[in-house]
């Protein structure tokens, strides 16, 4: 790749052609115009969710929305702003993406927020198309990649060169604030930025926090993933026949929301027969019997970027369900059941783990590892633990309305033959808590 003009900056001005402006809009209020930049749903999906009474999100005031709750985790906090490399926070601050999965492992990006809410993105060289109908990203730069893959023996060079321009940020928006938050960063990076005297905090808990309370337009956008992620599990269902292989059924989730304008996949947790006991082995040629359990979880980054991590557990074929397996999906259903109906706004993560339902002892060794987590662009904070891994792993913390998690249970026994794994999806509402998930249970696996 070449870095040519990595590390001059350019300063955009941020606008847009006036004759796009007078375009129509989707219903999420971006460009219907066939040849834009911006990714997003495809017209199968806006069909799909009006069919189902789902409203999408304004994007426009979801990014708002965004930006001013980093700026009020920022102030709290004193901090002149927040740099960013994960692209998962880079998409929160600034709903732009570009090559989410490579950059994850090749941190060629880079964000800055700062308390006033002036943001900065550095792009990928001559990216700065990708982010042009965003107004909220007042400058676009280039110069974030300090790793040896693309900057070899010159690396400390390239982060010296960052570092510098950070500094000069920080005194243009922090006045003599050098308090800054990283979320992570390069080890070349972090060393120059320390030689400079900035003050570096955890990014990271700036980051889960401000991203942990969704509001209406989140909510909507989570709604239409899960909506499409569910009619991807019903394909699914449908091929998940004898003799087909574990990758023949994981490939139609991954197709199906692809075509709904879908992102990708974290995972390929998806087995069957014996290969769901012990849990997480992930899908592979194995051919599926008939009369066996196939188990998963989506894991699943949909439309407008956001998760939808369901868990189901079907039969497969015509056959009765034997007992172990009634018995192995009863103790999940109610497992997750009982722990969804004890939320409420203003419990702590303690009182969700000591209210919650306890797994019978022969599941307990091999119990899944949180009870619950929440739930945004990917699986976040918080994590609420077992009782047996509150001491150890466990931490403080309040639900509140605007919160999404979910509710999850893998039962299997050591050196079981099968093992049966569920989850939902739900939002913390001001009185209780609201189900997002609508993929009906196995009412042969449920029946007496």
């Amino acid at each position: 790749m070449n870095s040519a003009g990595f590390f001059t900056s350019v300063s955009s001005n941020r606008k847009i052609d006036p004759s796009r402006r007078r375009g129509q809009f989707k219903p999420d209020g971006s460009l219907n115009d066939n040849d834009r930049v911006e990714i997003g749903p495809t017209e199968l999906a806006f069909a799909e969710w009006r069919e189902r009474g789902l409203t999408p999100p304004t994007l426009s005031r979801m990014r708002e929305y965004r930006l001013q709750r980093i700026v009020g985790e920022l102030q709290r906090r004193d901090l002149a702003g927040v740099l960013l490399f994960d692209p998962l926070n880079i998409r929160y601050a600034t709903d732009t993406t570009n090559m989410q999965l490579w950059i994850t492992h090749n941190h060629a990006r880079a964000c800055f927020v700062s308390a006033a809410g002036h943001v900065i993105l550095w792009d990928f060289h001559n990216c700065e198309h990708l982010s042009a109908h965003l107004p909220l990203v007042k400058e676009v730069r280039g110069g974030a990649a300090f790793f040896y893959f693309e900057t070899g023996n010159k690396t400390e060079q390239h982060a010296a060169r960052f570092a510098a321009e950070v500094q000069s940020v920080l005194r243009e928006h922090g006045g003599n604030n050098r308090r800054l938050a990283i979320d992570k960063i390069e080890m070349a990076g972090f060393t120059q930025l320390q030689r400079l005297g900035i003050d570096m905090f955890d990014g990271q808990e700036v980051m889960e926090l401000a991203r942990a309370i969704k509001n209406e337009d989140e909510v909507n956008a989570m709604r239409c993933a899960i909506a499409s992620t569910e009619i991807a599990m019903k394909q699914m269902q449908q091929a998940s026949v004898p003799g087909v292989t574990e990758n023949d059924i994981w490939s139609i989730l991954h197709a199906e929301n692809i075509r709904r304008g879908g992102e990708w996949i974290e995972c390929r947790i998806l087995s069957s027969g014996p290969r769901t006991n012990p849990w997480f082995q992930e899908c592979g040629p194995r051919v599926v019997q008939a009369g066996e359990l196939l188990a998963f979880d989506s894991d699943l980054i949909g439309s407008y970027g956001m998760c939808a991590d369901i868990s189901r557990t079907w039969l497969i074929g015509d056959h009765a369900p034997t007992a172990e397996q009634k018995h192995l999906y009863r103790v999940a259903h109610e497992h997750i059941q009982h722990n969804m109906s004890i939320l409420k706004p203003g419990m702590s993560f303690r009182e969700v783990t000591e209210a919650g339902l306890l797994l019978p002892e022969p599941y307990r060794a091999q119990r899944y590892g949180v009870m619950m987590h929440g739930v945004g662009l990917c699986d976040e904070y918080p994590c609420i633990r077992y009782p047996e891994d509150l001491e150890g792993h466990g931490y403080d913390g309040v639900l509140e309305p605007g919160m999404t998690l979910c509710v999850e249970a893998y039962v299997g026994a050591v050196g079981g033959r099968e093992g049966v794994k569920l989850e939902d999806q739900v939002l913390i509402t001001d009185t209780g808590v609201e189900n997002l998930t609508s993929y009906p249970f196995e009412a042969a696996l449920l029946a007496d």
